[in-house]
């Protein structure tokens, strides 16, 4: 997803939609649209039990991203490189550039931010279901259509080849079933920032 950040062809990103208490999560299995904000409700009940919060800002605001990266000593002292498009982030000038399985590469969930190189700009904020996620939408979460997608509709088949593209991606992340299972998303549109 970082290249299809670096190349512009990803803006926009879903969520599922959590509870902030554990005991909504046990007992909540609704989310109903109220006046334009997302509610969590009991099953059945006609009073909201607590109203969800999209955890990372509204339109307007900056988010940076994390991605796997590294500082090589063989560049000593050198600069802060990335997995997605080394070695053509490496600047202009540095020679002994060692091989990409020579570099010991920081998982993304430890970069800090003074190394983060990509800046997003959230541009709206929206709740639907996850199965409401339209051809248009599934090319803008940047995914990549592989051979196997574009072969049209067979064997039952009823997507699109960028949709079928990113049920994939979905449940490689969030498991076997979860697309089926259509939970509600946050849908976050974004832009690159300066």
């Amino acid at each position: 997803m970082v290249r299809a950040l670096l190349d512009g062809t990803k803006t926009q990103t879903r969520r599922a939609c959590k509870p902030m208490n554990a005991w909504v999560d046990q007992e909540c299995r609704e989310v109903r649209m109220v006046d334009g904000a997302p509610y969590h409700f009991l099953k059945g009940a006609t009073d909201p039990v607590e109203k969800l919060r999209w955890p990372y800002g509204q339109p307007g605001d900056r988010l940076w991203v994390r991605e796997t990266w590294a500082q090589p000593a063989a560049l000593d002292p050198g600069p802060t490189v990335y997995r997605a498009d080394y070695p053509d982030c490496v600047p202009r000038g540095y020679t002994n550039i060692p091989p990409a399985d020579e570099i010991t590469w920081k998982p993304s969930i430890h970069m800090f931010r003074k190394h983060s190189r990509i800046l997003l700009e959230v541009v709206s904020v929206r709740v639907e279901r996850l199965n409401d996620c339209s051809e248009a939408d599934a090319v803008a979460e940047g995914v990549t259509i592989e051979d196997k997608h574009k072969g049209g509709y067979c064997a039952g088949e009823v997507m699109p080849p960028a949709l079928r593209a990113y049920r994939d991606l979905w449940e490689s992340i969030n498991g076997a079933g979860s697309w089926d299972a259509n939970p509600w998303v946050w849908v976050v549109d974004f832009r690159r920032a300066d």
